[in-house]
């Protein structure tokens, strides 16, 4: 339920959507929202992306600068904040090759396009033959078992990511770690991934003398044409289809080599900053808007600025920061607003596991949580709300009246492998929301060195950033 003046502000604020800036009269949020300029997220994206901050993995020092800099912004604007120091494994990949042999026929993968070490891999060298092991499930509780009739040990076990179909019930299983710790423990030199094309990937945890890459579909499928065998679409689509394993034997042997050094004990860092409400009871509930602030580091001497992944993110969140700041007062606000950049989100969501863990000790209750994770490329905003959430759709279309960038609305109702930064807000029952735009997008973007800040587009930027400004300032007003 809002309360009344909160009810007011809303219709005040909904009004002002659609008038002009010449006629309406000055509203709670207009001066805060006229100090969010698109061009200064483009500049955010473009200082995140830079040498220093060298592909943000949480760990390196890039990072720690990254996460240092984002907090004096917030401190600027004269928020309060700190740096929440967590533990964060990491390795920095300096090398690697992969050679094929297929029936005399031999085939060198070409580094980021045939071929990329997953950034857990240990260092190293291996050889041996392989197998194919489907979707590498190994679910004897739920009658499932791609490992069943294969022998791994020593061998390379090659396989897809993903799981016979969308039940809920395969997430633990499409896990990262769990894939690797099954091949692991069946004996396996190491796990081969085939993903349609290889981008650098850190969400996993180092196995000694275990050995993980990936591989690209057009490389896989070279291989299957020297073994006569069918190719990634089709067995994909077998997989699918039967739900049933379609493991077998191969005759490629492998050689693999991974260059890398491991950090066991590196620290991650949360930059979270505050502005606490006016009502002396209900400010000790909280409004968190945030976005995951790591990339997925510098390797092998080139640079993988992480801007649209997730500098753009962070941009907005301190921009919306600002908007809140530059407000002039409080917004009748009876609720407090945490700013949180997170770390980790690329290594398993630690970060933001941290935070939730470990709230700023004033704060007692999050009352929402708003989460932008990909905003700068495209034409409009992708929308998901979980269950707590939903009943505040006709706020948000209001917000959006006059600006128009509200896209696809979609409903959470159960969290994956691929959730990110809203896991432990959704495990909590925080009503939450989470961002990202849509639209066209350049092909091989994703963890990749050609994530570049001179993608991201300052219209579209700023429209979220007002959006989701309007919307987070009437949800600190309710009751």
């Amino acid at each position: 339920m809002i309360k009344q003046a909160a009810l007011q502000a809303f219709m005040v604020l909904a009004a002002a959507c659609t008038a002009s800036a010449q006629t309406t009269a000055a509203t709670q949020t207009q001066k805060g929202e006229a100090s969010i300029r698109g061009r200064d997220a483009v500049a955010t994206v473009a200082r995140l992306s830079e040498k220093d901050m060298a592909g943000r993995m949480t760990g390196q020092p890039g990072f720690t600068v990254a996460a240092r800099w984002t907090l004096s912004q917030f401190q600027a604007l004269g928020l309060k904040g700190q740096l929440q120091q967590y533990v964060q494994p990491h390795s920095v990949l300096d090398g690697g090759k992969m050679l094929a042999s297929v029936r005399e026929e031999k085939l060198e993968a070409e580094m980021l396009k045939d071929f990329f070490p997953l950034l857990f891999s240990d260092s190293g060298q291996a050889s041996g033959n392989s197998v194919f092991v489907g979707w590498g499930i190994h679910a004897p509780e739920l009658g499932y078992d791609d490992y069943a009739g294969i022998d791994a040990t020593g061998k390379f076990v090659i396989c897809f990511r993903g799981t016979p179909d969308n039940d809920t019930k395969w997430v633990y299983h499409d896990e990262h770690r769990t894939r690797m710790k099954v091949a692991s423990q069946k004996g396996a030199l190491g796990l081969i991934y085939v993903y349609p094309s290889v981008i650098a990937h850190p969400n996993g945890d180092l196995i000694p003398n275990f050995f993980a890459s990936m591989i690209s579909d057009a490389y896989f499928d070279k291989l299957m044409a020297i073994e006569e065998g069918s190719t990634s679409q089709e067995l994909q689509k077998q997989l699918r289809e039967t739900k049933r394993p379609a493991s077998f034997n191969l005759n490629a042997h492998f050689e693999v080599t991974v260059k890398a050094r491991h950090f066991p004990k590196a620290p991650g860092y949360n930059a979270v900053a505050w502005l606490e409400g006016s009502d002396p009871l209900l400010k000790s509930e909280c409004v968190v808007i945030g976005a995951h602030l790591d990339g997925v580091g510098d390797h092998l001497g080139m640079r993988f600025p992480a801007a649209e992944d997730n500098a753009s993110g962070s941009a907005v969140v301190l921009e919306i920061a600002k908007a809140f700041a530059k407000n002039g007062k409080r917004p009748n606000s009876t609720r407090s607003v945490v700013f949180a950049l997170f770390g980790s989100e690329e290594q398993g969501g630690q970060g933001s596991a941290h935070f939730v863990a470990n709230l700023p000790p004033q704060f007692k209750k999050m009352a929402a949580f708003i989460n932008f994770d990909m905003v700068g490329i495209g034409t409009k905003l992708n929308v998901g709300m979980n269950s707590q959430m939903e009943k505040f759709r006709e706020l948000l279309d209001s917000c959006d009246n006059d600006l128009s960038v509200l896209g696809n609305i979609r409903p959470i109702r159960a969290i994956g492998v691929r959730s990110g930064d809203i896991v432990p807000f959704f495990n909590k029952g925080v009503p939450l929301v989470s961002l990202s735009s849509n639209g066209p997008r350049p092909p091989d973007l994703y963890h990749l060195p050609s994530d570049t800040p001179n993608l991201v587009q300052a219209d579209l930027m700023e429209k979220i950033s007002k959006l989701m400004f309007r919307f987070a300032h009437v949800i600190c007003e309710l009751e």
